[in-house]
């Protein structure tokens, strides 16, 4: 016989989605924690674990709704950029629910080149062990993460609104700190 498990925690009004109370899918992960290991989508619809993928790296993980908008495009290219001055075993990942092909086209389009996008479309693993995925809509709620080489979070922040933009400052500072 197979033991049920328990679902994951729904949480209302923790973010207000065009003007009202949204419900996020999952609990928030805190510094000090180990980052939950999570499966998401490469650009070609692989399956990739992304935290083993980048076994021993510091990882910045930016949760977003949606590559299509303006405040998470200027997000992605503005860590594009920052990207290319930072140790390169620093690496950056963006993860949205939109379709793998799309994200390919977009950072096409866009001349992203550094940072990886990968989906959280299929299944939303991510957005539900982060606790990012915004059930009514099916898109992550923006956050930022820094995961250590040794898969601990060094820096987890939570956007209080969906069009504010993460502390870049802060995010990078956290994860060259995480270097050691």
């Amino acid at each position: 016989m197979t033991q049920a498990t328990n679902p994951p925690a729904e949480r209302r009004g923790v973010i207000e989605v065009g003007g009202k109370p949204a419900t996020v899918i999952g609990n928030d992960v805190k510094v000090g924690e180990a980052a939950p290991a999570f499966i998401a989508s490469a650009n070609d619809w692989t399956p990739v674990d992304v935290l083993a993928a980048s076994a021993g790296k510091v990882r910045i993980l930016a949760a977003v709704p949606s590559l299509d908008t303006s405040v998470c495009a200027r997000e992605t290219r503005r860590f594009n950029e920052e990207a290319g001055k930072l140790d390169p075993n620093i690496v950056i990942y963006t993860i949205s629910t939109d379709f793998p092909f799309r994200q390919k086209e977009w950072c096409g389009a866009q001349g992203i080149d550094r940072v990886h996008t990968v989906s959280d479309v299929v299944d939303g693993d991510f957005g539900v062990k982060y606790g990012t995925l915004i059930k009514e809509r099916r898109f992550h709620r923006r956050a930022v993460f820094v995961v250590d080489p040794q898969g601990k979070l060094v820096y987890a922040a939570y956007m209080p609104k969906l069009g504010d933009e993460p502390h870049y400052e802060e995010v990078l500072a956290a994860a060259k700190a995480a270097l050691g």
